[in-house]
């Protein structure tokens, strides 16, 4: 029987990465991870925190509260040299936009951010992807990861894959941006697969599984 963990979030394409990294590191599907559309509503926390680090716990311990599910919750985005590491953890509102559309949010947040950055040259260009994960378990234990993903952002979006603002970003010593990979090409680098890479393994200690 799979161990039941809420992942405190809406974004499907989100969860299927996050179950994908979980089973590879695991090995098979010891972990079922569901989103907040399979628990009861609760109004969700707002995100005050001017870390990753601090939103996501933030999060997963809201989720945990709520529900009694071990929960876990990440807070990611894009940090721009050139604007001092912002959007940062405004990374999914940074245009302001906001609704149920969530194409249309990152591409007004991937384009803002182009706009922002026209003028520099690509030596100036560098950025990073950033990643806080935390799980609240059994008896409010908690656990805090973090992942970084180093690199460089074009002048257009090229590519189809990933979301958010990965059409504009290409990791360091690659040529193709995080749109251009395979969803396992990019699980390997991305800031999201090497924290829960790392989180996969507490949570094979918190649930004395076997990876």
């Amino acid at each position: 029987m799979s161990t039941r963990v809420l992942v405190a979030s809406h974004n499907a394409k989100k969860l299927a990465e996050l179950q994908r990294i979980l089973d590879a590191a695991l090995g098979g599907t010891a972990v079922e991870l569901v989103d907040l559309g399979a628990v009861p509503e609760y109004p969700e926390v707002p995100e005050t925190g001017l870390t990753f680090a601090e939103n996501a716990l933030l999060k997963a311990r809201e989720g945990y509260r709520r529900t009694g599910l071990p929960t876990v919750a990440d807070d990611s985005g894009l940090a721009v040299d050139a604007l001092s590491g912002m959007p940062g953890v405004f990374s999914a509102r940074w245009s302001g936009r906001r609704g149920d559309d969530r194409a249309a949010i990152d591409g007004a947040n991937l384009d803002l951010v182009l706009a922002q950055i026209a003028d520099l040259p690509d030596e100036h260009r560098g950025a990073a992807f950033v990643c806080a994960a935390a799980l609240v378990g059994p008896g409010g234990r908690e656990h805090l990861v973090e992942g970084r993903q180093p690199g460089r952002l074009l002048r257009a979006p090229r590519g189809t894959g990933g979301f958010g603002y990965d059409p504009i970003f290409v990791a360091d010593g690659l040529d193709r941006t995080n749109a251009e990979l395979t969803p396992a090409e990019k699980d390997a680098i991305s800031h999201r697969g090497k924290a829960f890479r790392v989180l996969a393994k507490v949570i094979a200690k918190e649930f004395k599984l076997a990876p």
